[in-house]
């Protein structure tokens, strides 16, 4: 199967002061379209840097990393965005809803963005999601009316709005409880297999990794497992 990102040789410094922080020191990895994969390591270990060059939120200091067919040293700020806003899908501990939005708004607010889609086709498409996540009777609920486990869902939908090819996970069961954050990582593992969604986790958490059909794992900005070998 084709690789949706490779990772080359890929350096990311941070300045400090007079100080230069090497949060990552030249990781190389290709991620197959249709994983299920968890980024693993300690706090500080580089694996939030290597999310985000992942997610074009940043761009590395040496190397390349390449999205779905795209080089991200290459592009320009604006087609960092365009990339972000079609091909990947975003979900976080902290759920980052608009709180003045409710349910289905937020869950639209992509689509809005992208400006592609009239407003019959969009209504049906976050409809169909919420349905598919179990929120339709919330549907008109605002976030802070929802538990911890809806609004996780709520950001779900929100992630998969766009039809992305790849979701990033950064630590998404971090504000749930033990129950409530199974079930969310069962609701994704079953999108992954059944819609072939590309799921890419930065995670401490043992049940996301049992999971998982690939565990890498870095530590001091280098690669020291690539996960290849555990299957």
């Amino acid at each position: 199967m084709a690789s949706i990102v490779s990772i080359r040789d890929a350096r990311k410094d941070y300045p400090l002061g007079k100080v230069v922080v090497h949060a990552l020191r030249g990781v190389s990895l290709e991620i197959e379209a249709g994983d299920f994969c968890v980024i693993a390591g300690p706090s500080g270990s580089g694996k939030t840097t290597l999310l985000n060059l992942i997610g074009c939120v940043d761009v590395p200091t040496g190397g390349d990393v390449v999205v779905a067919g795209q080089s991200t040293i290459r592009l320009s700020d604006a087609a960092l965005t365009d990339l972000r806003l079609h091909k990947l899908g975003f979900i976080f501990q902290s759920f980052n809803l608009v709180n003045v939005l409710d349910v289905t708004q937020n869950v639209e607010f992509p689509l809005l963005l992208q400006g592609q889609l009239p407003a019959a086709e969009r209504t049906a498409r976050v409809a169909a999601l919420l349905e598919r996540v179990g929120l339709t009777p919330f549907a008109h609920h605002r976030p802070n009316e929802l538990s911890g486990g809806q609004r996780q869902r709520v950001a779900i939908a929100r992630a998969l709005v766009t039809r992305p090819a790849i979701v990033l996970a950064d630590e998404p069961t971090a504000n749930l409880d033990s129950v409530t954050g199974r079930q969310i990582i069962d609701l994704m593992k079953e999108l992954n297999q059944v819609d072939g969604i590309t799921f890419i986790f930065s995670t401490h958490d043992h049940h996301v990794m049992s999971q998982a059909r690939r565990i890498v794992r870095i530590q001091d900005g280098v690669l020291v497992d690539d996960g290849l070998g555990a299957a």
